[in-house]
């Protein structure tokens, strides 16, 4: 018997973007000697996090005066917003009416240093910027990575049939390699990690968590 052929269609599916930020790259050899610099202090309050290969910054970066961090942050919510827009069903007025609630932070990952895996509560939306990269591994292709992991199909039972399917129904970890210059966005629920850097130098990262106010929306609390 002949079947008809069937229709086959993903669902829940998940945006993610990568955005060049304009005139991030002519910023960068800036961000990275001041990031490097506030690195560098000894007060323990000056970091959300502080190990011998990762440093962490807090997340008070959009209060920093320095002109290269405005410039980069005004562009990395331009960007996030242009992401989000492009799959939204609202208007450009009304978009245009929601106001942006933001944090961000540096990071600077150091060899044999990660960021480990984590998500936001209270956040729509996550960007994260690359400063700055070493060059690639030899050996480790996943050097320094930012790896989004799968959790879709993770109480599916495994059988012969559902690990060979074709993309996008194949289960897996996605990866995103930092390139100067480019910000990853994706929904901030996601968890993710940044895997370990196998290679000399250091990679340099800015993160943004962002979500949207409506003008009528109410009980959102600050985080």
């Amino acid at each position: 018997m002949n079947l008809p052929a069937p229709q086959v269609v993903p669902l829940f599916a998940i945006p993610f973007g990568v955005v060049t930020v304009p005139g991030g790259e002519a910023v960068n050899p800036q961000l990275a000697a001041l990031f490097s610099a506030r690195s560098a202090v000894t007060d323990p309050t000056a970091f959300a996090r502080r190990t011998p290969t990762m440093v962490q910054g807090r997340d008070d970066l959009l209060d920093w005066p320095e002109d290269p961090v405005r410039r980069l942050l005004g562009g990395m919510l331009a960007g996030v917003s242009s992401v989000v827009a492009s799959i939204n069903e609202i208007t450009v007025e009304q978009f245009s009416t929601l106001r942006i609630e933001a944090r961000a932070w540096y990071t600077v990952v150091r060899p044999d240093g990660c960021v480990p895996t984590t998500q936001y509560a209270n956040t729509s939306w996550l960007g994260v910027y690359c400063v700055g990269a070493p060059a690639l591994s030899p050996t480790r292709f996943d050097s320094g990575v930012l790896r989004l992991h799968e959790s879709r199909l993770g109480t599916m039972f495994p059988d012969a049939t559902n690990t060979q399917v074709v993309m996008p129904y194949r289960p897996g970890h996605s990866s995103w390699r930092p390139v100067p210059g480019q910000m990853a966005v994706f929904p901030a629920w996601i968890t993710h990690e940044v895997a370990l850097l196998r290679a000399a130098g250091e990679l340099t990262l800015v993160s943004i968590r962002v979500r949207y106010v409506g003008p009528e929306q109410t009980g959102v609390r600050w985080w």
